[in-house]
C-alpha cells in the first residue's frame, strides 16, 4: 500500500502539534491544541507518515517561492512523489491548504527540525527531494534555492553540508567529487576516504528507510549514493596521477 493513501485519516487518532497539526485539523475539523510539542507529534505518528507530510507541506511551500505555480511543478509533485492517481485528491487536500494558508515555510522547517533532530542526514534527504522538486520545470531559480538553503539552515545543516547536496544533483561527469564528499583538493586521500566511508553509511537507502524515508522516494536516495560512489572512484584516479 502507498504511503500517501491514508495521511488524513491516518494521522487521526494522533496527538499533532505544531503547525501540522493546525494543518490537518483545518482539514478534519479537529480541534488540535497549539500547545501541543512537536516532539508529541513524533511519538504518536509514523515515521513514515511524517516524512510524508513534511514532503507535501514543503513542496507546496516551495511551489510558490517563485511568484508561479507551474503545471510543471504541480505534475512533479505528483509524478515525482510517485502518488498513484486514486490518492491524489486526498494528497491535493494537503498540498493547496498548505499552499493557501498564511502560515510560512519557517514554522514547518522548525518543527521538522525538532522532530528529525537526532537524524540530520533524514534532514538532508528532505534538502534533496526539494530540490529534486525544484527541478521540475528544468531550472531551479534563485526565490527556490534561497528557501531550499534557509530551510537547511533552520535544520541545522551547515554550508559545506548544503553544497554537497546540491552538487550531488548533478551527472556524474560534472560534478564536483571533492564538494560531494565534503572535502578539499589538498586533504590527504586517508583523510578523504574517511568522509567518504562515513557518508555513505549515513546516506545507505536501507539506513534511511530504517529511519522513516518512504519506499516511494528512496530512489532520490540511492541517486546520492552513485553521486558518492562517483565521487571517491574520481578522487582516488586524480590522486593516483
Amino acid at each position: 500500500m502507498s504511503i500517501w493513501g491514508s495521511l488524513i485519516g491516518g494521522m487521526v487518532g494522533f496527538s499533532l502539534g505544531g503547525p501540522f497539526g493546525m494543518l490537518l485539523g483545518s482539514l478534519i475539523g479537529g480541534k488540535i491544541s497549539r500547545a501541543r510539542s512537536a516532539s508529541s507529534f513524533r511519538s504518536f505518528g509514523q515515521p513514515q507518515q511524517i516524512f510524508a507530510l513534511s514532503l507535501i507541506v514543503l513542496s507546496a511551500k516551495l511551489s510558490k517561492a517563485d511568484g508561479n505555480v507551474s503545471k510543471e511543478e504541480l505534475v512533479a509533485v505528483k509524478n515525482k512523489l510517485k502518488i498513484p492517481d486514486n490518492e491524489i485528491d486526498q494528497v491535493g487536500k494537503i498540498f493547496n491548504q498548505a499552499k493557501k494558508e498564511k502560515t510560512g515555510y519557517e514554522p514547518y522547517a522548525q518543527q521538522i527540525a525538532q522532530i528529525y533532530k537526532n537524524n540530520p542526514n533524514v534532514l538532508e534527504e528532505v534538502i534533496n527531494i526539494l530540490f529534486y522538486i525544484a527541478e521540475a520545470d528544468g531550472h531551479v531559480s534563485q526565490s527556490e534555492l534561497n528557501m531550499i538553503q534557509h530551510i537547511g539552515q533552520i535544520f541545522g545543516l551547515n554550508e559545506i553540508q548544503l553544497n554537497s547536496i546540491k552538487e550531488s544533483r548533478k551527472s556524474s561527469n560534472k560534478l564536483n567529487p571533492y564538494i560531494v564528499l565534503e572535502s578539499k583538493p589538498e586533504d590527504d586521500l586517508k583523510i578523504i576516504r574517511k568522509k567518504y566511508i562515513k557518508l555513505s553509511k549515513e546516506h545507505h537507502p536501507d539506513l534511511l528507510m530504517n529511519k522513516g524515508i518512504p519506499a516511494e522516494v528512496i530512489e532520490e536516495s540511492k541517486k546520492k549514493m552513485r553521486a558518492i560512489n562517483s565521487a571517491w572512484n574520481k578522487i582516488q584516479e586524480l590522486k593516483s596521477t
